[in-house]
């Protein structure tokens, strides 16, 4: 995230301790982002897949998906940051919307899509 100067990053699953859980994680960016509101609060969950044949890389494909970090978590579903990562184009947080959508909409669901379409040719 800019405001934490790109934490928690790609430790994310590691933010708060090796042994952290994902409220724990959750706890920590939370209080980091206490008092900081509106841009401040931006955040973007970002995929990187690479495919590589015969010791060869074939294929590097990144996607990410934009947001903002809620005051408090919501929601039933997802896993990690789910809970607290809002998506102002369905106005709900990745913890409350359908695999369906999370598939549609996330960035690995994004990611997974782009390497599907410059496979075949690169193979």
């Amino acid at each position: 995230m800019p405001a934490l100067g790109g934490e928690p990053g790609v430790c994310s699953a590691r933010y708060a301790g090796p042994n952290a859980s994902g409220a724990d994680n959750i706890e920590k960016l939370l209080t980091a982002l206490r008092g900081k509101s509106g841009k401040e609060r931006a955040a973007h969950f970002v995929c990187a897949l690479a495919v590589a044949r015969r010791n060869r890389m074939v294929a590097v494909v990144t996607n990410r998906v934009d947001g903002e970090i809620l005051d408090v978590p919501r929601g039933g579903g997802g896993f990690g940051y789910d809970p607290v990562f809002y998506f102002p184009f369905l106005r709900k947080g990745f913890a409350e919307i359908s695999g369906e959508e999370k598939n549609l909409y996330s960035h690995r669901g994004k990611a997974f899509r782009r390497l599907l379409e410059v496979l075949p040719g690169m193979l």
